[in-house]
């Protein structure tokens, strides 16, 4: 098994990264593999809605200017994803948001491969906005029928200059807590996907409020 944690902070080794790593020791002490991709400092274009791919059906966004489509493949074969960003405006930071509308629009569109994963959210915060930040990123994750793993509290750690999380006891132990279910979740998943049939995908019923 392996999980896939996108660090969409802009800076690659600041508090985002501190929490990552935290839940992947605790994913790596349970056998599960671990990848940290860093998107918050690429040139990541913001989603056109072009709606190619859905004509395509190639697995592509037509964009190929940054590595979206490779970050795709990446989390397409994963067991588990985990997105992060830090605070901006009480929101996400604008790279990570591009980059969650356009892969997880191409995933949609091509057969919604994340469905039934373990994902989570994670956020790091100076002070506030971490739980409007924190629901963003989890609408994502519900809307693609993926399974959220939770901790002990929101996922949410604080602290300013690089490294500063590391104390914030409360925010570590959530952490820990985080990475310990996500990791049950992974293996209650693999045991279990032999003898109990996942739910049956239904095509989606869009209502228009207009017409």
């Amino acid at each position: 098994m392996k999980v896939v944690a996108i660090n969409g902070n802009l800076h690659k080794v600041a508090n985002t990264y501190y929490a990552i790593k935290i839940i992947g020791s605790k994913l790596e002490e349970k056998g599960i593999d671990f990848e940290l991709i860093h998107v918050g400092n690429k040139e990541v274009r913001g989603c056109m809605g072009c709606g190619t791919f859905r004509m395509m059906q190639n697995e592509k966004c037509t964009y190929s200017t940054d590595p979206i489509n490779e970050w795709f493949q990446q989390m397409k074969d994963a067991d588990g994803i985990i997105i992060s960003s830090q605070v901006y405006y009480s929101g996400v930071a604008g790279t990570m948001k591009s980059f969650l509308d356009r892969v997880f629009y191409v995933s949609g569109s091509n057969g919604n491969f994340f469905r039934l994963k373990v994902g989570a959210a994670v956020v790091a915060v100076r002070r506030t906005g971490g739980s409007s930040t924190m629901d963003t990123l989890n609408h994502y994750l519900a809307y693609f029928e993926m399974m959220l793993a939770t901790s002990s509290y929101w996922n949410i750690i604080h602290g300013t200059i690089p490294s500063e999380a590391l104390q914030d006891a409360e925010g570590v132990q959530i952490m820990e807590v985080l990475g310990n279910n996500m990791a049950w979740l992974l293996k209650m998943r693999e045991m279990t996907k032999n003898t109990l049939p996942a739910p049956a995908k239904v095509q989606k019923v869009v209502t228009s409020f207009i017409r």
